[in-house]
């Protein structure tokens, strides 16, 4: 994943619009890409076919996703959908968005509680539960798998390695990540990115979601 790693970073400030331009940068490659977009306010990506999903999660701005007959879809930052296969799917906006986009198979395994073309928060796809850490996992297949996690106060992970690469969109509250001997704070709007066998933990002081984006 060409992404920085054992750092706090932000994909919504590493990828700020360029007036009147839209730009993608591809951070994973494959059958399972992973590519930021950074579109101007008033730039327009137009609406194609595409074989496979669109699954596209905002960091900042709004996002408008739109297809035929004037079917249009609004995204705010910390929200996402999956955009439907074999129609055409465009993206626009009027004040300007990132957001990253993620090609998903259509013989993918998907949550049954995503709908293709409708709008999530993944924020709110998983609750609070007093002392425990709630896992649910959205869609995967052999080479990857997105998860989105929720950690009561006091809990978290031991530190363990994972068998690939892995990127963190931290979705509410606040939690220490360690990585490889250091600790770094990260909060809702942030991301860190795990190299293969990098050892890591996690720990909530206080509330925290998470989704987790794993490419083996």
């Amino acid at each position: 994943m060409k992404e920085k790693t054992g750092i706090v970073f932000s994909i919504a400030k590493d990828n700020e619009p360029v007036p009147g331009c839209t730009i993608s940068r591809e951070v994973h490659g494959g059958d399972n890409s992973i590519t930021y977009f950074s579109l101007a306010k008033g730039t327009d990506i137009s609406a194609e076919i595409y074989p496979y999903h669109k699954f596209l999660l905002v960091a900042k701005g709004t996002l408008t996703v739109y297809g035929r007959e004037g079917q249009e879809q609004q995204l705010a930052p910390g929200e996402g959908i999956l955009a439907p296969t074999d129609v055409p799917v465009g993206m626009k906006t009027e004040t300007g968005a990132v957001y990253t986009e993620m090609q998903i198979r259509k013989e993918d395994m998907m949550n049954e509680v995503i709908k293709a073309g409708e709008v999530f928060k993944l924020a709110d796809m998983v609750p609070y539960q007093d002392g425990k850490i709630i896992n649910m996992d959205v869609a995967h297949n052999e080479k990857m798998k997105f998860v989105v996690m929720a950690f009561d106060a006091g809990t978290g992970l031991s530190e363990h390695a994972a068998p690939g690469e892995a990127l963190i969109f931290a979705l509410d509250g606040e939690a220490v990540i360690g990585y490889e001997g250091q600790e770094h704070p990260i909060k809702a709007g942030e991301n860190f990115h795990f190299a293969k066998g990098g050892l890591h933990f996690v720990k909530a002081d206080k509330r925290f979601k998470m989704g987790l984006l794993l490419t083996l």
